[in-house]
């Protein structure tokens, strides 16, 4: 009897060895990532320039996809005229204490290399200065290229670039939220501070 239970077991790894070898080639998944959860419930809010909004809203897209995986679900979209609108409503939004976060997303060109620089780096200094004044954390993925072009290869090239952005500040938010969270518990407790 011992003997047909390990045929069987021979006959079965040989059908499954046979299986795999024939098999096509599938690439493998990587394996699902669980990321932490949050003690309390997080809210962002998602700031979204009009300026460009066919590229933008690739930004905003990946950001709300990537955000869900990451356990935050409530988010709320505004959007501005342009990037240069962006920090006051940031500022605002700060100061109601209803959110937790706020990301902003825009695309700065045209006017020559001086005026979207100084846009783009006026956009930053004041999106830092919203966050160090309320301290609710502000991302930015307000981006300045160098070189933009009102071309479909550009346009594609900033839509991927864009959604490639919107998962990077997904992840950026969730991951200072979680430390944020942390660090106020610490102080609290009195371990910080």
């Amino acid at each position: 009897m011992n003997q047909m239970l390990q045929d069987a077991e021979v006959q079965t790894s040989q059908a499954q060895a046979t299986e795999t070898e024939n098999a096509p080639d599938t690439p493998a998944l990587p394996p699902a990532v669980e990321h932490p959860r949050f003690a309390k419930p997080q809210r962002v809010a998602f700031v979204q320039s009009a300026w460009h909004r066919d590229v933008v809203e690739e930004c905003r897209i990946a950001f709300l996809r990537e955000i869900e995986e990451r356990h935050i679900t409530n988010v709320d979209v505004f959007e501005v005229p342009g990037s240069f609108e962006i920090p006051l409503h940031a500022q605002i939004l700060a100061k109601t204490r209803r959110y937790t976060a706020i990301v902003a997303a825009g695309l700065v060109v045209d006017g020559g290399i001086y005026r979207h620089e100084f846009v783009a780096d006026t956009v930053i200094k004041a999106l830092m200065d919203v966050q160090l004044r309320t301290e609710v954390p502000v991302f930015s993925a307000v981006l300045t290229p160098q070189q933009f072009h009102e071309t479909e290869v550009h346009y594609d090239f900033f839509r991927k670039h864009f959604a490639i952005k919107g998962v990077e500040v997904a992840e950026a938010c969730a991951n200072t939220l979680l430390s944020l969270e942390r660090l106020r518990g610490q102080v609290a407790a009195g371990i910080v501070g």
